[in-house]
């Protein structure tokens, strides 16, 4: 009996990334792959495969704003990060989805994310506490979505198939995407929001975010990185790395995905990539605490982002820690 589905690619061993430490005893690793850029843009530390193609997932976000923004979109401030965002779902994050679907003339039933509960594991608690159900614009690609659609509209675009690749607006995310990187998308999938997902390799996702805090004042790119660095608690969240990065941290712009991806620029040049191969969110604060030791950044933000505890009969036994 023969198979459709496509080969498997077994790839050489990635090195360890971050170990998983119980009680003194190490019981796990975590593997991937990492690139540091210098300020000039040039690799400064290359870990594992960081040239091979992968999907950034939500660490695409800032790629597809500006892409909404060159579309013709008028957003600003919040409303911008909020397009660039995966929200927690708290309050304010689902108030202003609905408040800007309502003045683009739209619903919450024209999103067409998949209904979820918000991503904050407390925010989710008291949702589901208040007896309410999963919804299209809990999810927290709400934002993005809604801007999407919103940017339709002037261009006279169908929103009903908003999320094709081949929608206009899709082509020129496309596009942004391999601007930003440098390089070619070498392939699409669809990401969990059901949007269009560029592949890129690590040093074109971490050139990309490189590109937008470099980039010349009023143009998109440049633009987002504003808005996404003075609104961070609308990217993310106030319980999220990326939120406590970009309010303590001067001028870095942030963004995790999905699988355990994360990027990062700082306003010199400076810019970071990383996976985490098997998707280990649990692994992600300590490999970006300590890829930021290696940028040198110093702040009390980033021993907090590294602190990632394991636990053992109701008390603290072991930690998730770097090992590069």
């Amino acid at each position: 009996m023969t198979s459709s589905a496509a080969p498997s690619v077994i790839s050489p061993a990635l090195p360890v990334l971050a170990e998983v430490v119980r009680s003194g005893f190490v019981e796990g690793h975590h593997r991937g792959s990492l690139v540091l850029l210098a300020a000039d843009g040039s690799v400064e530390r290359a870990l594992g495969d960081p040239a091979a193609p992968v999907f950034p997932r939500s660490s695409n976000k800032p790629m597809q704003a500006a892409a909404v923004l060159r579309a013709g979109l008028d957003l600003s401030g919040e409303r911008l990060a909020l397009a660039a965002a995966s929200h927690s779902g708290e309050d304010f994050h689902i108030d202003l989805v609905r408040t800007m679907l309502a003045e683009h003339g739209l619903a919450p039933d024209d999103l067409q994310t998949p209904p979820d509960l918000p991503l904050d594991p407390a925010e989710a608690e008291t949702y589901l506490a208040a007896g309410r159900v999963r919804e299209r614009i809990t999810m927290n690609c709400s934002g993005k979505h809604a801007a999407m659609l919103a940017a339709c509209g002037p261009n006279g675009w169908d929103r009903a198939s908003y999320l094709d690749p081949a929608h206009p607006l899709q082509r020129l995310a496309h596009q942004v995407v391999e601007e930003a990187a440098g390089e070619p998308v070498t392939a699409v999938g669809t990401d969990g929001c059901g949007a269009p997902l560029m592949a890129i390799s690590l040093v074109g996702l971490a050139r990309a975010f490189r590109s937008f805090v470099l980039a010349e004042p009023g143009t998109a790119e440049r633009r987002v990185a504003d808005a996404m660095r003075a609104h961070p608690e609308y990217v993310a969240g106030t319980r999220r790395p990326d939120t406590w990065l970009m309010r303590e941290v001067p001028g870095v712009l942030s963004k995790m995905g999905a699988e355990a991806v994360q990027a990062l620029a700082l306003p010199d040049g400076r810019a970071l990539a990383f996976k985490v191969d098997d998707g280990a969110t649990r692994a992600l604060g300590p490999v970006l605490a300590r890829s930021l030791n290696l940028l040198g950044i110093d702040a009390p933000v980033v021993s907090r982002i590294a602190y990632a505890p394991l636990f053992g009969g109701g008390g603290e036994v072991g930690e998730i820690r770097a090992a590069f």
